[in-house]
């Protein structure tokens, strides 16, 4: 029969994400509109977000948070241009973004020995072939396949090379090791349900000796520049940003992390995620016609859960469209570049009721669609 309660939120895209439970746009009264981002109040605004951010992350107190352009992307292409070059790179792919990746490292850059480490859609590559005296580029969890990295056990801490990570569905939301990675780059509009267009990139100090002794031998656009003087410019991880970024949206953050503190913090966060993973998990175990696209539940992603669907291609796009038109989950079809299927947005913003709920709507659409 067809269910009669829906969704509080029916909110499940993989990016951006659902806003927080019960977010007000009075929680942005305290934004410095028509103040300009570089005067006192400004700067102490974006530094509160990146302190917190170190803060609620637990991040090592030697590694640099900084605000940047042009959301997750700009931040790792900003990385890769300045950082990649003195040594050989291994990139690990087993989506569309971490193919995006080796593209531009491959055909943009133009780097000598690069090795591309590929698996399909659902798996991951052989960690194993990894050599950590080169330079290494990979994501932790793939956004478009709902595969995740496992661990950072693979990594050693002696390793040569720096490790480059795209963690921007994956920070907030899953337990990673900062420490075995010299670059992190995530964005709000992931994991906290954040708006657009900012980037956040974390260094570690390695990176930052790489970054004082290293100078690329491309011409260096102005929005990746991080040093000053040939030396690293702190200001750009103490609130000075290099354009100018939107105040509302970083009050809108700082909404979001008042949320974060108000339920426990990073551990509320992570035990959220994994119970509304632990919703369609038992869905899927009782309903033959649904599976995980990813092979084994190791690596089975707690926040872009990718699933294979029974129907057919066309019949899956009249499913995606039932659940719309009814108003009970948008954008819950899988990443254009993904084999078709469904995918939904587990991360902690969403609500395991409404999650339990669109399970039953699910099932009805299903039966309508076959």
């Amino acid at each position: 029969m067809k269910p009669t309660v829906k969704p509080k939120n029916p909110c499940f895209s993989s990016g951006p994400c659902a806003k927080h439970p019960d977010f007000s746009l009075d929680e942005l009264k305290g934004t410095p509109l028509g103040r300009s981002h570089r005067s006192s109040l400004g700067k102490a605004k974006l530094k509160e977000s990146i302190e917190r951010t170190k803060k609620i992350l637990n991040l090592p107190a030697d590694y640099h948070v900084g605000i940047v352009p042009a959301s997750d992307t700009g931040a790792f292409e900003m990385a890769m241009w300045s950082l990649l070059g003195p040594r050989s790179v291994d990139v690990l792919v087993w989506e569309s973004f971490s193919k995006g990746w080796a593209t531009d490292i491959n055909e943009q850059l133009k780097l000598d020995n690069v090795r591309v480490f590929k698996a399909d859609y659902g798996k991951l590559p052989d960690l194993s072939q990894v050599n950590f005296n080169n330079d290494v580029v990979f994501v932790w969890n793939g956004t478009t396949s709902g595969v995740k990295l496992p661990d950072g056990n693979w990594i050693p801490d002696d390793r040569k090379g720096l490790t480059l990570c795209d963690a921007t569905s994956a920070v907030f939301a899953m337990e990673i090791p900062y420490r075995k990675l010299d670059v992190i780059t995530y964005s709000w509009q992931k994991v906290l349900g954040g708006e657009a267009a900012h980037g956040i990139l974390i260094l570690s100090p390695r990176a930052v000796e790489r970054l004082e002794n290293y100078d690329p031998p491309w011409p260096m656009p102005k929005i990746f520049r991080m040093k000053k003087k040939g030396k690293f410019n702190e200001g750009i991880f103490q609130g000075s940003t290099i354009n100018t970024p939107s105040l509302l949206v970083n009050e809108d953050h700082l909404a979001t992390l008042n949320w974060v503190e108000s339920i426990g913090g990073l551990p509320a966060l992570l035990e959220r995620s994994k119970a509304n993973l632990g919703v369609l998990e038992d869905f899927v175990e009782n309903h033959d016609w649904i599976s995980f696209l990813a092979e084994s539940k190791e690596i089975r992603s707690n926040t872009s859960v990718c699933l294979n669907v029974n129907l057919s291609e066309d019949k899956l796009k009249n499913l995606v469209k039932l659940l719309a038109d009814e108003n009970v989950a948008y954008d819950c079809a899988s990443y254009r570049d993904a084999p078709p299927g469904l995918r939904f947005w587990c991360g902690a913003t969403v609500e395991k009721s409404d999650l339990e709920i669109v399970c039953q709507w699910l099932e009805w659409a299903y039966n309508e669609v076959k």
